[in-house]
């Protein structure tokens, strides 16, 4: 059986720091995976609301309005 006073003392500083590489590497890569889905979902909501108004169904100023609505103030002025 295998117990932590067995383990050499060398290997411990080694498991921790590729421990704490792993934790960061998953984060690192899930908020990047979470960005793309946010800015995906962005643009699409953009395409359909456009194709709302080209069909006529609703007018560019409602357009404007619902594209913006979830926006932080600082992210309205860009386009």
């Amino acid at each position: 059986m295998l117990s932590l006073a067995s383990i050499d003392n060398d290997i411990i500083p080694i498991i921790a720091i590729g421990g704490g590489l792993l934790v960061a590497i998953i984060a690192i890569l899930s908020g990047a995976i979470s960005n793309v889905v946010r800015t995906r979902s962005r643009e699409m909501t953009k395409r359909e609301v456009a194709a709302y108004v080209a069909e006529g169904s609703i007018s560019p100023d409602d357009a404007e309005r619902l594209i913006s609505a979830g926006q932080p103030h600082w992210e309205r002025g860009k386009r």
